[in-house]
C-alpha cells in the first residue's frame, strides 16, 4: 500500500491534479487580512456623575451596576473604580464561553446596564458601553471643506452621515463608525433689554418653546374596526417655526414673539464632544471594518468604488480623502513574505543541486511549492484565513517539510547504490 502511487503512474498523476486543483481553489476563494481576527472577551462601562464624590459614585452608581452583572453567569471577572464625577467598570468574559455565546452575553450586558439605569439618581448619564477595542478599521475615509477658513463643519458632518449609511450598503462591511462629529443644536439668545422691557422673564420664553414643541398625541378616535391617533400640528421643524412662538398676548392686539425678544440660530454643541483633525484642519472621518476572514483586497476595491461614486456627488466646497487602506499593507507583508520563501527555497535547492545532484534538487524544487498549494486547502478546511500568523506557521510548517523532502531523497539514493531495487529503495 505505501508504494501505490509510485506503482500506478496515473493514479499518482490523478492525485497531483486533484490536490492541486482544490489547493488553486483554496489559494482563490480563501480569506485576506493583515492580522489574526481577535475574540474579545473585555468590556469597559463608563458612567458620568457631574459633581458626585467617589463615595457617592459608589453607592448610587458602580454598585447598582454590578448588582446587575453579576447575575449573568457568563462574567469571570468584575472591577471597577470610582472617581469623583465618573464611574469605571471593567468586564471580563469566561475564556471558555462560545464564539456563539460572546454576542448573546454583551446583548444580556447591555439589558443589565438598562435596568441598573433605572435605579440611577437624577443627573446621572446613562452608561456607555465599549466591547470593541481588539480590532482595527480596515479603511478610513476624512471629508473635509476645501478652504476650512470659511467652512461650515455641520455641513460636513451631514455629509459624513451620508458617507457612513453608503459604506454601510457595501456587502461584507461590518461596522462603520464616524468620528469628528458634534450633535447639533439650536440656541436661543435671548434679548434682556426687550424683555425687560416687556416684563418678561426668560423662564416663560423657555415654558412658550417646551409647550410649542408638541410631542404628544392629544386623544385617540376609537372605532369598530380602527383606532386613529389625534396630533396637534405645530411641531417644531424650522427657526422660524420658533421665531412666532407667542410668548405674551394681551388686549388691543398684543402679541409679542420669541423673535421679538431672542435670536435664534443653528450649530454644533459647544463645547465639541469630538474633534478631528485633518491636515491640521477640522474634519470628519468616517471608519469601516469588513466582516472577519474575507478578501481584505476585494472588500477594499468595493469599498473604494463606493466612496469614489460618493465623492463625484459631493459639493465643490468638501473634499473626500482616503487616509488608511488595509489592502495595500497586507498586499505588502505578504509580497515580503513569499519573497522571503522564494529567496529561502532557492537557497535550499542551490545546496542540494551541489551536495546530492540535480535530481535530489528537482524533487525538493517539486515539493515545495506542491505542499504550499496543499496547506492553503488545510487552512481554509480549519477555517483559518491568510495573514501574517497562519504564513509563518507556514513556512515553518515547510521548513520541517523539506528536511524530511532531503532526508528521503537521501535515504532512496542510499538504498539504490547500495544494489537495492526500484521498489525496495522507495517502500
Amino acid at each position: 500500500m505505501s508504494t501505490l502511487l509510485y506503482r500506478n503512474r496515473r493514479v499518482f498523476a490523478l492525485f497531483v491534479v486533484m490536490m492541486l486543483a482544490t489547493g488553486l481553489s483554496a489559494l482563490l476563494t480563501i480569506g485576506r487580512q493583515e492580522d489574526p481576527t481577535i475574540t474579545n472577551l473585555f468590556a469597559t462601562v463608563i458612567t458620568p456623575y457631574p459633581g458626585a464624590d467617589p463615595s457617592r459614585v459608589e453607592s448610587m452608581v458602580t454598585e447598582k451596576i454590578e448588582t446587575q452583572l453579576k447575575e449573568i453567569p457568563e462574567i469571570s471577572e468584575i472591577t471597577s473604580v470610582s472617581r469623583s464625577g465618573i464611574s469605571v467598570v471593567q468586564v471580563e468574559l469566561s475564556q471558555f464561553i462560545t464564539d456563539q455565546k460572546i454576542e448573546q452575553t454583551w446583548s444580556e450586558i447591555r439589558d443589565a446596564l438598562f435596568d441598573a439605569a433605572r435605579e440611577f439618581p437624577p443627573g446621572v448619564a446613562q452608561p456607555e458601553f465599549d466591547n470593541d477595542r481588539t480590532g482595527a478599521f480596515t479603511a478610513i475615509f476624512a471629508l473635509q471643506p476645501v478652504t476650512p477658513a470659511n467652512a461650515n463643519i455641520a455641513i460636513v458632518q451631514r455629509l459624513g452621515e451620508a458617507l457612513q449609511d453608503r459604506l454601510r450598503a457595501v456587502s461584507g462591511t461590518k461596522l462603520v463608525e464616524i468620528y469628528g462629529s458634534s450633535p447639533e443644536e439650536i440656541t436661543v439668545t435671548i434679548d434682556t433689554v426687550r424683555l425687560t422691557a416687556l416684563g418678561l422673564t426668560a423662564s416663560a420664553v423657555s415654558e412658550a418653546i417646551s409647550q410649542a414643541d408638541t410631542k404628544v398625541r392629544a386623544g385617540q378616535v376609537r372605532g369598530r374596526s380602527i383606532d386613529l391617533l389625534i396630533e396637534v400640528a405645530g411641531e417644531i421643524k424650522s427657526l422660524d417655526r420658533i421665531l412666532a412662538i407667542p410668548v405674551k398676548t394681551g388686549g388691543q392686539g398684543l402679541l409679542v414673539k420669541v423673535g421679538d425678544v431672542a435670536k435664534v440660530t443653528r450649530g454644533l454643541r459647544q463645547p465639541a464632544t469630538s474633534i478631528a483633525i485633518v491636515d491640521g484642519n477640522p474634519g470628519i472621518l468616517v471608519a469601516a471594518r469588513m466582516e472577519d476572514d474575507l478578501q481584505v483586497d476585494a472588500w477594499s476595491a468595493s469599498i473604494s468604488s463606493a466612496a469614489q461614486q460618493f465623492s463625484d456627488t459631493l459639493p465643490a466646497g468638501v473634499k473626500l480623502k482616503q487616509l488608511f487602506d488595509q489592502a495595500q499593507y497586507t498586499s505588502e507583508r505578504l509580497s515580503g513574505v513569499l519573497q522571503n520563501m522564494a529567496i529561502g527555497t532557492s537557497l535550499v535547492i542551490a545546496v542540494l543541486f551541489f551536495t546530492l545532484g540535480w535530481r535530489a534538487a528537482f524533487i525538493v524544487a517539486m515539493v515545495i511549492p506542491f505542499a504550499t498549494i496543499v496547506s492553503v486547502a488545510g487552512l481554509q478546511a480549519a477555517g483559518i484565513p491568510i495573514h501574517q500568523m497562519s504564513i509563518t506557521g507556514l513556512i515553518v510548517a515547510l521548513g520541517l517539510l523539506v528536511d524530511g523532502a532531503i532526508v528521503m531523497t537521501d535515504e532512496v539514493r542510499k538504498r539504490l547504490k547500495a544494489g537495492a531495487r526500484k521498489l525496495q529503495a522507495v517502500d
